[in-house]
């Protein structure tokens, strides 16, 4: 956001939009499925073995497993040849396991061909590599095919399971490990060597997705980060859709789960130091808080004690010197967003208080002060807090951390309280206070994140009386590009319990103004809140949405803004509908055409609005009766 020259920062700057904190991870690549349907067997015997004493996979056998997986690819999802094709092709990955497993190419079709195992098969592939387990969880290629095993428990354990089948198989080759003890077994190895497999940079992978599957819950990082040895389906779905999911697991788990994590406590201080072992505490925490949280307050405690028990900081509280580090920080975020109201008043009262507006200037500590932030629930919490860090809005927005002051907005969107003190602080921060008349100016100062000066370009000499808003100059601007953090920030103020200022700011803007911002990725969001809002009215909502006539064409064509047009259509009255789709209907073939608008053009069912308009009202007054019935519904 920018600065104007009556800001004590320096004059014409943007606010900066803030850093980054993660680690992008790239996909690996694979290599073409082969074409032949029905792969024969693989030549006999691998390659000699390594001086290591591990296999290696021939090239012959690895084009047997390509072949093999393309077949299953191609083959009817049920069917008796397709189990006996997959049992075939696991039969002989049973034989090969290790190998497989240990080649950048093999590990990745392996992981694969998991995905379409049942559950014996599974357990039969496992315990092939159980007995080289610390080689396989510590190699780069391993690491994956034993996430890839641990992450087909939601799925096979909520299958019936194949018990006649499994007794004449265990007649035949002897008795074979159930999935749950080889999972225990998994649990039990982990546990005797705890520190080396969390400190290990691919062991730690396996230590994290193992306690997720203790606990039955899949967090989102890890469903996004083996998308791609997903079945087709779960690819198709979209990422913004991978939240945390919960499945059954039987109670030994949970007990494994509290056992594994009391190992943490042990050693709580490598834990919170070292950066690869703080992952795993990071991911246990997220677990525990959902299915055992009494033993995540127990290992909060542990963290906050060991930490407060450090040599004492010249500025106050030990655990200031944490907030911030770089790698006891990301550990300290998790415990905020997990503690419960009655901890975080104490941290905030024996740690924090006095030292807020210093850890938002702070390139690191204001990363854990937003999760604070985004932790908070009371009144009580929130009013000590918002008085302290409120009158630094704009310096903290000028230091490039601009979360920080989203976090508290939507601590008081959540709260409910300092909702009109917080929109004043931040129009006065965005230089579009005084004069009255540049209020109706804040919609795209906030999200851009830019002041008033610097977004139209104003140059007021310091201590000059700020001039009136020209409605022409706006008209004739077009609209800067939105942030993804100025649209959050929008979010959140439509959300208030009174949105007026901002309805009226976006009613000022253009047709093609609010159409830019509707095809914005960023932008896009914020007519979304316009839509969902519970606190805008529908004559309001009218009143925004009626700039886009003329524009629907324009929306229809766009990827966002072809998403933004069916949240409009779907909460559209008959004849808001029929407006639409005359509009549409003049520019048929243009829609047809188009990647997104034909989405749009079938949507509407336009071909029928075109052709039999009487059969197409009578269609769309079924769906809005039916959907009223279903709001009914839900309101009682």
């Amino acid at each position: 956001m920018g600065l104007g020259p009556r800001s004590p920062h320096k004059q014409g700057r943007r606010f900066p939009a803030g850093g980054k904190r993660g680690r992008g991870a790239k996909g690996s690549g694979r290599p073409p499925p082969g074409r032949q349907r029905h792969p024969c067997p693989p030549p006999d015997g691998r390659s000699e073995p390594a001086p290591d004493a591990h296999p290696h996979l021939s090239p012959e056998a690895l084009g047997y497993f390509r072949r093999a997986l393309s077949a299953l690819k191609e083959a009817p999802e049920t069917g008796e040849e397709r189990e006996l094709m997959v049992h075939n092709v696991l039969k002989e990955v049973e034989a090969q396991a290790l190998a497989l497993a240990t080649n950048r190419t093999g590990s990745e079709m392996l992981q694969e061909l998991l995905g379409f195992s049942p559950r014996k098969p599974l357990c039969r592939v496992w315990a092939a590599l159980h007995s080289n387990l610390r080689f396989v969880a510590c190699h780069r290629c391993g690491v994956h095919v034993l996430q890839s095993a641990l992450l087909q428990l939601p799925r096979l354990l909520g299958s019936p399971a194949e018990e006649e089948e499994e007794e004449e198989e265990d007649g035949k080759d002897g008795h074979v490990e159930t999935l749950e003890e080889l999972v225990l077994g998994l649990a039990a190895e982990v546990c005797d060597d705890f520190l080396f497999y969390c400190g290990d940079t691919h062991g730690s992978f396996v230590v994290r997705t193992l306690l997720q599957v203790l606990g039955g819950t899949l967090l989102e990082s890890e469903r996004a980060r083996h998308r791609g040895s997903q079945s087709p389906e779960a690819q198709k779905a979209p990422s913004r859709e991978c939240k945390p999911t919960d499945f059954e697991v039987p109670e030994t788990f949970l007990n494994c789960l509290q056992n594994l994590s009391s190992c943490f406590l042990k050693d709580i201080a490598v834990f919170i130091t070292d950066k690869i072992s703080s992952f795993c505490l990071q991911v246990a925490l997220q677990i525990l808080h959902r299915k055992l949280p009494q033993f995540c307050a127990h290992l909060c405690s542990a963290v906050i004690g060991y930490l407060s028990s450090r040599n004492s900081s010249a500025d106050g509280s030990p655990l200031l010197l944490f907030l911030r580090d770089q790698t006891s920080s990301r550990l300290l975020e998790q415990v905020l967003l997990v503690s419960e109201p009655p901890r975080l008043q104490s941290l905030f009262e024996d740690h924090l208080q006095g030292q807020l507006q210093a850890l938002a200037a702070h390139s690191i500590a204001n990363f854990p002060l937003q999760r604070f932030l985004d932790a908070i629930t009371t009144p009580e919490l929130l009013s000590p807090v918002f008085e302290e860090l409120s009158p630094a809005l704009e310096a903290v927005l000028a230091q490039g951390h601009p979360g920080v002051v989203i976090a508290l907005v939507g601590a008081c969107r959540r709260v409910g309280t300092h909702q009109a003190q917080v929109l004043q602080l931040l129009l006065e921060a965005f230089h579009c206070a005084e004069p009255s008349s540049r209020q109706v100016a804040c919609v795209p100062l906030f999200a851009t994140l830019m002041a008033y000066e610097v977004y139209y370009g104003l140059a007021e000499e310091e201590g000059a009386v700020p001039m009136e808003h020209q409605v022409e100059m706006a008209a004739a601007r077009d609209l800067g590009e939105a942030t993804v953090l100025g649209s959050l920030l929008l979010q959140h103020l439509l959300h208030f319990s009174r949105p007026c200022l901002i309805l009226q700011s976006l009613s000022a803007l253009t047709g093609p103004q609010l159409l830019t911002l509707a095809q914005s990725p960023a932008g896009s969001h914020v007519l979304d809140a316009v839509l969902t809002s519970p606190s805008v009215t529908r004559k309001q909502r009218r009143r925004v949405l009626k700039l886009l006539k003329g524009h629907y064409v324009a929306l229809a064509c766009s990827r966002h803004g072809s998403r933004v047009l069916d949240a409009i259509w779907s909460g559209a009255a008959l004849g808001a509908r029929k407006e639409i789709a005359a509009e549409l209907g003049e520019r048929n073939q243009e829609l047809i055409r188009d990647p997104f608008g034909h989405h749009v053009a079938r949507n509407v069912a336009l071909t029928t609005f075109l052709k039999r308009q009487e059969a197409w009202e009578q269609e769309q007054g079924a769906v809005a009766k039916r959907r009223r019935a279903l709001n009914s519904i839900l309101e009682d």
